[in-house]
């Protein structure tokens, strides 16, 4: 048996338009000169600098280029609107990427290992996504295995309080991998549907910690082969195509499964997730708008594009 959750479309596509304004405006700016009527090749000149400020990334802008170009050249003749071109384009690269969290409540616990960088947002996605699962009918044990920050664990603690969840946690500097077998052995014993385990943030470069992510992995595979059966990456969006970057590497080291994409509320561009969409093909289930309980939202593909082409 397995459950899923998101939220509505109008509510999640009024946040996201607010959050990737700077996108909107760069791929809707002088739209009557540059959009339409024409296939030109100072227009997709101007198209390229357009996607590139908007934080595509140079390959993914030269292959959604190419993409537009073909069609038009079979169009032609034709009165083009090469925006409505794109915009097909980018909603079927979408599309790749959406993917609903689901709890596949034959695994019980069924574990979630959120991870990220340092500064991502993962304690507060964690709360968030406690919330919802909450919401959803779910019980939910959290896993406070960031045990060397500074108020981590309290940070963690905070969000059990305010969402009435259960939480595990030791001293600090205790051996992560010991509180996630702890929080595993609890929640079987309690009969707990979800265990969140938070995880220390580390710089993808860092050898060292990413071993000390493999452990957490082997331990929690020794109590149940299946799991972790989500590890969930978080990025933050206004670091642009350096994400890119932490998505792959973190792929590399311990196989990634989903992401989550926060800070979409401040001067992130949102092009990002197009580069996400190409070349990684990694599920992301929430978009982060906001530091709102309410501000995760389930990532809907038609309404991201939506959102990215809007006019107003």
């Amino acid at each position: 048996m397995t459950s899923s959750f998101s939220l509505k479309i109008p509510k999640f596509l009024n946040r996201v338009k607010s959050a990737i304004k700077l996108s909107r405006i760069k791929l809707n700016s002088d739209s009557s000169g540059v959009f339409v009527g024409t296939t030109a090749e100072n227009v997709f000149e101007e198209l390229e600098t357009q996607l590139l400020l908007a934080d595509v990334g140079v390959d993914t802008t030269m292959w959604l280029l190419n993409e537009v170009k073909q069609e038009a050249a079979a169009n032609r003749g034709q009165k083009i609107n090469v925006a409505t071109l794109l915009e097909g384009k980018v909603r079927d690269l979408l599309v790749k990427i959406e993917a609903p969290l689901v709890i596949d409540q034959a695994h019980q616990p069924y574990v979630i290992l959120v991870v990220g960088v340092n500064g991502v947002g993962k304690t507060t996605t964690i709360g968030k996504l406690t919330s919802n699962l909450l919401e959803c009918g779910h019980s939910v044990l959290l896993a406070a295995s960031d045990t060397f920050r500074a108020g981590a664990v309290e940070q963690l603690t905070e969000w059990a309080n305010r969402t009435e969840s259960n939480i595990i946690s030791q001293a600090p500097n205790a051996d992560p991998a010991a509180v996630i077998f702890d929080a595993l052995s609890a929640a079987r014993a309690r009969d707990i549907d979800v265990v969140i385990a938070d995880t220390a943030g580390r710089l993808h470069t860092t050898t060292s910690l990413m071993d000390q992510l493999k452990k957490m992995c082997r331990v929690i595979s020794r109590v149940d082969p299946s799991a972790p059966h989500e590890i969930m990456l978080v990025l933050d969006a206004t670091q642009g195509q350096n994400a890119l970057t932490q998505a792959k590497m973190f792929q590399e080291a311990i196989g990634i499964t989903s992401l989550v994409i926060t800070k979409l509320d401040g001067t992130a561009k949102g092009g990002i997730l197009l580069s996400i969409a190409r070349e990684l093909i990694l599920p992301v289930r929430f978009l982060a708008t906001g530091e709102n309980i309410s501000d995760l939202h389930a990532f809907e593909a038609q309404a991201f594009a939506n959102a990215l082409f809007a006019e107003t």
